[in-house]
């Protein structure tokens, strides 16, 4: 007898879709922090536009932190919720002393191209155990990101 969550969902297929969405939250955890970092010390021509759009990315970012959570929640599974935790799991990692436009723009392509990837990593697991919910909740953020990718390149062009 197949064991199913509380949604319905095959318990073993949550456990090994909340193991990746918990990636996903520390890599995320890790993209907000670098781009806090670079909100504070941008520095340069490109100072004005950079603060303003390091803060809008910061507060998607911190928005889209608390939906993966909440999606471990409700698969039945718990997110990790400490640093500690974060930096382990994370493939992204911290950026130290980043000022200038080019390496802070830089570096957020190259978070959130991880992020994107390890998105559609979990779309494909989450589209062969019939999770609607998690593949709902990862579609439009892909969307997002993509563009947001879109508008990085064309600052690095």
């Amino acid at each position: 007898m197949t064991k199913l969550t509380n949604i319905g969902l095959h318990k073993e297929d949550s456990k090994q879709i909340a193991d990746k969405l918990n990636e996903l939250l520390a890599n995320y955890h890790l993209y907000y922090q670098n781009l806090r970092g670079f909100h504070w010390n941008i520095k340069g021509e490109n100072f004005f536009q950079l603060h303003a759009k390091f803060e809008e990315l910061y507060n998607t970012a911190l928005t889209r932190i608390d939906a993966i959570a909440e999606r471990i929640l409700t698969v039945g599974q718990q997110p990790l919720h400490t640093f500690s935790d974060y930096l382990r799991v994370s493939t992204i990692k911290e950026a130290v002393n980043l000022s200038s436009d080019k390496d802070t723009i830089s570096t957020t392509h190259q978070n959130l191209t991880a992020i994107l990837n390890l998105e559609r990593e979990i779309m494909s697991l989450a589209a062969e155990t019939g999770d609607e919910g998690t593949i709902s909740l990862l579609s439009e953020d892909i969307n997002e990101n993509e563009k947001t990718l879109w508008m990085l390149n064309a600052f690095l062009s």
